[in-house]
């Protein structure tokens, strides 16, 4: 017996497609911003503010891709692109003779520094001023627990 799909209510529909048009557009907003300020793109914004929000700026590939969702492959190709620029470097792992650790470079800082100041003003323009301080919270409570799930072990 198959059962049937448990369609979404108008309220449900509504909440789902403000949410996918919100993510698109937000997303391709920030994203303009990002580069337009500061010629980075999002993945590379994303490696160095990882990056350096890590103890001495630097971290194991492999955790690095775990905490950006990224495949190791997919992470491995940007480094390298990120390393001609001079924004990151890689480093043997003391540690493991397999692994390598990324390490956020001097130019990769002062990139990041740059950066940073720009990109919070874009996010708080297009997203958080928006919001009243009770919507931020609901959103972060909504948004948390969707994460929770999705990190559980087992979920597909």
């Amino acid at each position: 017996m198959t059962r049937e799909p448990r369609w979404l209510t108008d309220s449900e529909q509504r909440a789902w497609e403000a949410y996918r048009r919100m993510f698109l557009l937000l997303n391709a907003q920030l994203a303009r911003d990002l580069n337009r300020q500061s010629a980075l793109s999002e993945p590379d914004y994303d490696v160095l503010s990882n990056l350096g929000a890590s103890p001495d700026h630097r971290r194991r590939v492999s955790e690095l891709a775990d905490r950006m969702l990224w495949s190791r492959s997919r992470l491995s190709h940007h480094l390298s692109r990120m390393q001609q620029r001079g924004l990151v470097m890689r480093e043997e792992c003391a540690t493991d003779g397999r692994g390598a650790v990324v390490v956020l470079t001097d130019d990769g800082l002062r990139t990041l520094e740059a950066a940073a100041p720009p990109h919070v003003e874009s996010v708080r323009r297009h997203f958080i001023d928006l919001l009243t301080p009770e919507q931020i919270e609901a959103f972060a409570g909504a948004a948390e627990t969707v994460v929770a799930r999705l990190t559980e072990p087992g979920t597909d």
